[in-house]
């Protein structure tokens, strides 16, 4: 990792520390020895440099993180295992996932997010798309969901945001021919998600690339990979959130896999989708 990538997650995760303690900028400077203006130049986005030693100490030791985890040499920390105990309480799960995805992406401005997605690319989606889905799965969380596919796409738009996204050819045949999942959608409805990807497809391209791979020479579950600083993995209802370097940079190799067997690159999806609008019945 490049010393200006380990200072901005540096950063990052000290922008974590700060919040979790509930503490002012001010009082957080106190509490770890240095001044407010010391704390304001290390988060600066004009810094080049980690602190010096004894800092990092002092933030380590007052709020119980480790050094390690702020450097970035590992992704286990006090936060990061809340992170994980808070991921798999499904009581509350549903309604915190969406706000945490969309932290996760804004934390991860800068890097490649690496994305595999369940139907769709969730960005993409139309409202009606979006209702649909969570109608038959019965979660309750239309409103939500839709409010957090927007936010997704205003997020892709910011400038930094890098996105690659993998799915099988096959599940947009079904969707445009309404088979499977999507039999009870109508043709207006799919005619407009094909209409609405083909625009934005043109629309956020390169730094939104989709690929499709052949989904009956390989499989994939869902999965996010935000960079080098977590990864997410879709179980039914539940999502896994993975913090170890070491399963990060596999899940990534897997997706790099995924990108190498792609039938369809993104240069072009737009006449891959436009072929399928024309064949919507």
């Amino acid at each position: 990792m490049k010393l200006q990538e380990r200072v901005t997650l540096f950063q990052n995760r000290l922008e974590q520390v700060i919040a979790q303690s509930g503490l002012n900028r001010s009082k957080f400077a106190t509490s770890i020895s240095v001044d407010r203006s010391t704390l304001s130049q290390l988060l600066s986005v004009d810094n080049v440099r980690l602190p010096r030693a004894d800092t990092i100490a002092s933030i380590a030791e007052v709020h119980q993180i480790s050094i390690d985890w702020l450097l970035g040499l590992t992704q286990q920390g006090a936060l990061a295992t809340q992170m994980v105990e808070e991921a798999f309480d499904v009581n509350d799960f549903a309604d915190t996932i969406f706000d945490k995805h969309l932290q996760w992406h804004r934390e991860a401005t800068g890097y490649k997010v690496r994305y595999v997605p369940t139907t769709l690319p969730d960005l993409l989606k139309t409202e009606a798309v979006a209702e649909y889905e969570f109608n038959r799965y019965g979660s309750g969380k239309v409103n939500q969901s839709v409010r957090d596919n927007q936010l997704l796409l205003l997020q892709q738009r910011h400038p930094g945001s890098e996105l690659e996204t993998c799915t099988t050819i096959q599940s947009l045949q079904l969707f445009a021919n309404g088979q499977g999942i999507w039999k009870d959608l109508g043709i207006a409805e799919r005619k407009a998600q094909l209409q609405r990807m083909i625009e934005l497809n043109k629309e956020l391209y390169p730094g939104f690339r989709w690929y499709l791979f052949d989904g009956k020479e390989t499989y994939s579950s869902s999965f996010t990979v935000f960079g080098p600083l977590r990864a997410t993995l879709f179980i039914g209802n539940l999502y896994a959130v993975v913090n170890s370097i070491e399963h990060i940079r596999k899940l990534t190799a897997r997706f790099d896999d995924l990108i190498r067997m792609a039938i369809v690159h993104p240069h072009e999806i737009q006449t891959t989708l436009e072929g399928l609008m024309n064949d919507c019945q």
